[in-house]
């Protein structure tokens, strides 16, 4: 796997972490706590999204679905 595939999927997993502990964040708070772009944000979200681990309840905030997820090191 090439490094910045690597820095990606451990990014979005750091991300889904945050918003699992977090219960509600808005992507402002992710932009501010991760130190990247709101696009780059955006864009992890919409990964995340599409694999029915985070759903947006309103505008501008996420949370984590009942979805099982296992997670590996």
């Amino acid at each position: 796997m090439k490094p910045s595939t690597n820095r990606m999927l451990n990014r979005i997993k750091c991300i889904y972490m945050f918003i699992r502990k977090n219960g509600i964040v808005t992507t402002q708070e992710l932009v501010e706590e991760f130190g990247i772009t709101p696009r780059t944000i955006q864009r992890d979200l919409n990964v995340l999204a599409y694999n029915d681990l985070v759903k947006s309840p309103s505008r501008g905030k996420w949370t984590t679905t009942q979805k099982k997820v296992k997670m590996s090191s």
